[in-house]
């Protein structure tokens, strides 16, 4: 499930927080006009020099996936003239499409090789799992608002993305079926870590996940599975949507 959380703007090194109202609908994804295509080349680029390397993302491969993926084609038409702004747009159903510098970080911190199958837990308009496919050999992503997880599917295969699959399902169990994976990423925020997504990890492999009540800012945390047991790093200060389980629906 995409976030609404907190944006983090970065000034002379002191993280300030806003936060964007959402809307409750979702406007179809038309394809992009060509004359139009340059434009978003441009602030595509814009925002990867302005928001990422000025923040200090540095992964080469990163910086790169976010230089070509169309991030318009993911966000609902009307706001296409905003999606490369620095913050998080509403994609719908109460949910967003995460703030490019958010998506970059998490992506950094989960140290994506070409080789990689990855999870994804939160599939929302599909962008961030198209970043993860400019990077990962396979990614899966679970998607639990139905109709996100068919439009999400939809502009992944426009694109031509044939290394993502999509489910719509509860992203809390994971999905066992194709476990174990190199890294997991989670885009919405449980109270604790879900013990089946650790259980699905790799050792070796990393899990990036907002942790936290709704009532307090969460923690964005990166855990690492080693052979006796986790590693757990706090980081980003952040506010998420909950990760809804099917039976709180």
């Amino acid at each position: 499930m995409a976030p609404r959380h907190f944006v983090v703007l970065t000034i002379t090194g002191i993280a300030t927080l806003g936060i964007l109202a959402l809307d409750r609908g979702m406007l179809p994804v038309p394809p992009v006009e060509t004359a139009g295509r340059d434009e978003y080349a441009r602030a595509r680029a814009r925002m990867v020099d302005e928001q990422l390397r000025a923040r200090r993302i540095t992964d080469s491969r990163v910086l790169e996936a976010m230089g070509r993926v169309p991030r318009e084609r993911f966000v609902p038409l009307l706001q296409r003239g905003s999606a490369y702004n620095d913050h998080p747009l509403s994609i719908g159903y109460g949910q967003t499409i995460s703030q490019p510098y958010i998506v970059a970080w998490m992506t950094e911190a989960l140290q994506v090789s070409s080789s990689s199958r990855v999870l994804e837990i939160g599939t929302g308009s599909g962008y961030q799992a198209a970043i993860l496919a400019e990077l990962a050999r396979e990614v899966y992503t679970i998607e639990i608002v139905a109709p996100l997880a068919k439009s999400a599917t939809e502009t992944l295969a426009a694109l031509g993305y044939r290394n993502v699959h999509v489910r719509h399902g509860d992203g809390y169990k994971g999905w066992p079926e194709h476990a174990p994976f190199d890294g997991i990423i989670v885009t919405a925020a449980p109270d604790h870590v879900p013990q089946p997504l650790v259980d699905q990890l790799k050792v070796g492999g990393r899990l990036v996940i907002p942790v936290g009540g709704q009532r307090e800012l969460q923690q964005m945390t990166v855990i690492t599975k080693t052979a006796s047991g986790i590693v757990s790093r706090e980081t980003l200060p952040v506010r998420f949507v909950p990760l809804v389980r099917e039976e709180a629906r």
